[in-house]
């Protein structure tokens, strides 16, 4: 969100004459100083046209809502402290919590296999076919319900499965025109891997230990549910947030490998099958960063920093009541 608030406040500027989609933006006032490519820059906060109406009204939008009377946020302090301190300051008051990650509780096997809505496919074959493989032996594979891939970027992805060797569970939403692509996959792999088109039980299936990485478009949920979970994330960011989502979760945090970028770009197959097979390596230090950080969140929900936040913002709500 400082990112968010940043872009909105600050429009972002290409200076080059020829307008390079690689021109890099850096946001200094936002910690770190992230820097991004022009061509990850949200394309309304590239489109910026003061004159155009709609452009203006959604950026007052936005601006509106860091007035609001408080701020709270489906995240921890561990991950993310040093910008909700920022965003304290730019919004002047201190009414900004984090109170996650909200998820369902461990052993919460309802809440685990229907959150995100139903699967497409049962979830107890899911599970056998999880149970029979080893302890971090499984990459899982999914963009979300939005993100679709080009043919292109299909079957690279389905090449650098194939070719790692790696047991997988692959999740993908695809268009009719693209059915075959997943069709012959499916076949030429057989029982090495799982394909499901739709959407699978995320949070039980990142929570199963056969699991050890996680490939993802660096949706926030998605995010949480990898940190929660104790994998590696190989990030593929599709579009807006996602971009500084992965830059979170690979320069800053150290729990991810980027493996992907954008909705139009082709990563190397054998590279990405390369990467799939590290992930999975428990002594590579995004490993440990990934243990350190699902203790944190669970801390976090379990009497340390989110707890606290969570009761500070009933406390001020009640008083507020008080005051009616």
């Amino acid at each position: 969100m400082s990112v968010a608030f940043s872009m909105s406040r600050d429009q972002p500027k290409n200076n080059d004459p020829g307008e390079d989609i690689n021109f890099l933006i850096s946001l200094p006032k936002v910690p770190n100083s992230p820097t991004y490519p022009w061509w990850q820059i949200p394309s309304h906060n590239r489109n910026n046209l003061e004159a155009d109406p709609d452009w203006e009204f959604h950026r007052n939008s936005k601006l509106a809502n860091f007035e609001s009377w408080g701020i709270v946020f489906n995240s921890f302090a561990s991950l993310e402290s040093v910008y909700f301190e920022h965003l304290k300051r730019e919004v002047g008051h201190n009414r900004v919590w984090a109170v996650g990650p909200v998820l369902p509780l461990e052993g919460d096997l309802i809440g685990s296999a229907t959150r995100g809505g139903a699967s497409s496919g049962p979830c107890h074959e899911l599970m056998t076919w999880l149970n029979a493989h080893l302890d971090n032996s499984v990459v899982y594979v999914c963009f979300g319900s939005r993100a679709v891939l080009t043919s292109k970027q299909l079957n690279v992805l389905a090449t650098a499965l194939e070719c790692s060797g790696v047991h997988f569970i692959l999740c993908a939403r695809v268009p009719d025109d693209q059915g075959s692509i997943l069709d012959e996959f499916r076949d030429r792999v057989g029982d090495s891997g799982l394909v499901i088109k739709g959407w699978a039980p995320q949070v039980a299936i990142l929570r199963h230990q056969a699991v050890g990485s996680f490939l993802t478009y660096c949706g926030w949920n998605s995010v949480l549910e990898g940190l929660i979970s104790r994998v590696v994330m190989l990030t593929w960011p599709m579009g807006t947030e996602q971009f500084t989502k992965a830059l979170l979760l690979v320069d800053q945090s150290g729990v991810a490998i980027r493996a992907g970028e954008g909705t139009q770009n082709i990563p190397d197959s054998n590279e990405l099958a390369r990467l799939m097979v590290v992930s999975l390596n428990k002594i590579k230090p995004q490993n440990v960063r990934a243990k350190e950080l699902s203790d944190a969140a669970l801390s976090a929900i379990k009497g340390g920093s989110s707890d606290k936040d969570l009761d500070e913002l009933i406390k001020q709500l009640a008083d507020i009541k008080k005051l009616e």
